[in-house]
């Protein structure tokens, strides 16, 4: 099943009412991305959040996240032209 990516917070707090999956997470992803980007926000400010101390995650998750985070960021450029595109036809 694929997700759109989310655009607003309330696009983003809709898919925790999905089951996760792989789709899931990518959509969630690319929704912090975007949303990221459209405040103004740089991909080491997001890193920075990612990777600060809390009761959430381990280390060792943070760490990967902010890695998938810096490889998506500049991906979702190219899945926002193509969704895009897609929802013009």
């Amino acid at each position: 099943m694929h997700y759109p990516i989310p655009r607003t917070l309330e696009e983003m707090t809709a898919l925790s009412q999905h089951p996760v999956n792989g789709d899931l997470v990518a959509s969630a992803i690319a929704g912090v991305i975007t949303i990221c980007r459209a405040q103004g926000h740089t991909l080491a400010q997001v890193q920075e959040w990612v990777l600060a101390e809390d009761d959430l995650l381990d280390q060792k998750t943070r760490q990967w996240l902010s890695e998938a985070l810096a490889v998506a960021w500049s991906s979702v450029d190219a899945l926002t032209v193509t969704s895009s595109s897609e929802g013009d036809r």
